[in-house]
């Protein structure tokens, strides 16, 4: 039984199928997926959270682990512009610095911008490669497990340590709202382990990323799993000897099964156990965990073909002192930074028919709203005030992108929004973070949780727990895998696909 259809129930879901498992899904929402939800608006689709992949050409990991869940072939992608699928910018340079494709070209194309720093950059790439051998699973199959000593590298001041170059620093942390990096905190490992796939390469999901749900569930009733949508667990009924045996619905049915695995939210599933059951020590460190930021993200349909399509994504920053420090709930500064990303028109591919852009946004921002709750399975308004406060805000980041595209509002047909609450309904994580919990290079162990729980039966996986992201949830699924079939049996089974290619 997997509670939960976001990528690492449903990797779960479907590498247990593969092995003759008989598995049930159960998805509270109208959409499978998790963070792979998309929704369409003016007959245009846009992506909640998965705007682009890395590792997915072939003999790469991502590809890998794909190709052994039978979905890689069926994958509809793009690949982005290799010689900078990201461009960090700020304020008053007009300099577009590239994170490029290929280790090589990587060193190569920031080189032609800073020469004298070659040897630093090859320095950097060669570290990151080197801090990601060290994982077993992100090379799908490797020898002992990783020493813990690289738990404790500080990425920023890793970063600060490869080059003096204060520009330099910026433009190698510019991507860090893929993991929100938060100053002095963030784990290297973090960091490595997220921009190194993209390095190897970069693709854009065409119509979304919401394939790769759709492909996964196609696969599970191949093999002859069941999988529902509108079931919100809201019970778990253990046994007299502390064993999980059923779940109750919300519509007041109950599922029985023999192993359970969660793939919601670690606080809402401590809740469901009920803390009794755990350690008061291991219910405090839950508890304590600090969630990432969540964001505010706005939607832009453009008028067709007038704004020219640019296969890359924008990081941009007022300035590059502000690249590890998050915009605060301030009404005059805020954004300071936002994530750029455009899909081009299907039917002149030289345009682009829609924008989407992210900024942080803090949950207090939206905290006097938080009693309400609305999804297309349960639609609740939220009231005039919520409506003109996402306006007034889209209206203040439309004039920040402005600054970069001066004639941006001449192009738009329509804009959409998502708030915090809008990630905590419908992806279900604690004041809609993004990422689960920050993580702590003077303190890493706290956050790495087992997916092995104290009830012997229950197990763990999602963003929550450990990784975040596409890779990281994927490898994170094939952990929690590992726990139930053995860690022998998934070995086995990423060698074939290992010995194919």
């Amino acid at each position: 039984m997997v509670i939960g259809s976001g990528l690492g129930g449903l990797v779960s879901a479907l590498v247990l199928a593969k092995e003759g498992l008989k598995v049930c899904v159960l998805e509270k929402n109208n959409q499978y997926g998790g963070n792979l939800q998309t929704f369409s608006r003016d007959k245009l689709i846009f992506d909640t959270g998965v705007h682009y992949l890395g590792g997915l050409s072939e003999g790469q990991n991502l590809n890998q682990y794909f190709t052994y869940l039978g979905i890689m072939q069926d994958l509809n992608l793009k690949k982005l512009d290799e010689n900078g699928f990201d461009r960090i910018t700020f304020d008053n340079d007009e300099i577009e610095y590239p994170h490029s494709q290929g280790y090589e070209n990587f060193v190569e194309q920031l080189s032609k911008i800073f020469p004298d720093e070659r040897e630093n950059l090859t320095k950097y790439i060669q570290e990151i490669q080197s801090i990601c051998n060290e994982f077993p699973r992100y090379n799908l199959i490797g020898k002992g497990k990783y020493n813990d000593d690289i738990l404790y590298i500080n990425a920023q001041k890793f970063i600060e340590s490869v080059t003096p170059n204060k520009k330099l620093q910026a433009v190698l942390s510019g991507s860090n709202f893929l993991y929100a990096g938060v100053a002095n905190k963030t784990p290297l490992y973090v960091h490595a382990l997220t921009v190194n796939s993209y390095i190897q390469s970069s693709y854009k999901c065409i119509n979304g990323g919401s394939q790769i749900s759709r492909l996964i569930i196609k696969e599970l009733r191949k093999y002859g799993a069941e999988v529902y949508k509108h079931s919100e667990v809201n019970e778990f009924v253990f046994d007299d000897e502390n064993i999980l045996k059923s779940v109750k619905t919300k519509t007041g049915k109950e599922f029985f099964a023999k192993k359970f695995i969660s793939n919601i939210e670690i606080r809402t599933t401590l809740d469901l156990v009920g803390q009794e059951r755990y350690k008061k020590s291991f219910t405090k460190r839950i508890y304590d965990l600090e969630p990432i930021s969540s964001c505010f993200s706005i939607y832009i349909v453009l008028r067709p073909n007038t704004f020219k399509h640019f296969n890359y994504n924008y990081y941009h920053y007022r300035s590059e002192d502000i690249v590890w420090e998050k915009s605060l709930p301030d009404e005059v500064k805020w954004p300071e930074c936002y994530m750029l990303s455009s899909c081009s028109s299907n039917q002149d591919p030289e345009f682009s028919e829609s924008l989407t852009a992210i900024t942080y946004m803090e949950y207090d921002e939206v905290k006097e709203w938080e009693n309400s709750f609305n999804t297309v399975a349960e639609h609740h308004e939220r009231g005039r005030d919520y409506e003109d406060f996402k306006q007034k805000k889209a209206e203040q980041f439309i004039s920040e992108i402005e600054k970069k595209f001066p004639d941006l509002r001449s192009h738009i047909e329509a804009v959409y929004t998502s708030s915090p609450l809008s990630y905590r309904d419908y992806i279900g994580g604690y004041k809609g973070n993004m990422y689960g919990y920050v993580k702590d290079s003077s303190n890493p162990l706290k956050t790495i949780i087992s997916p092995k729980t104290k009830i012997s039966n229950l197990f763990l996986t999602g963003q929550s727990i450990n990784m975040h992201g596409i890779l990281g949830v994927t490898i994170g699924a094939f952990v929690t895998c590992s726990e139930i079939l053995g860690k022998e049996v998934i070995d086995e089974r990423l060698m074939e696909v290992i010995n194919k290619n």
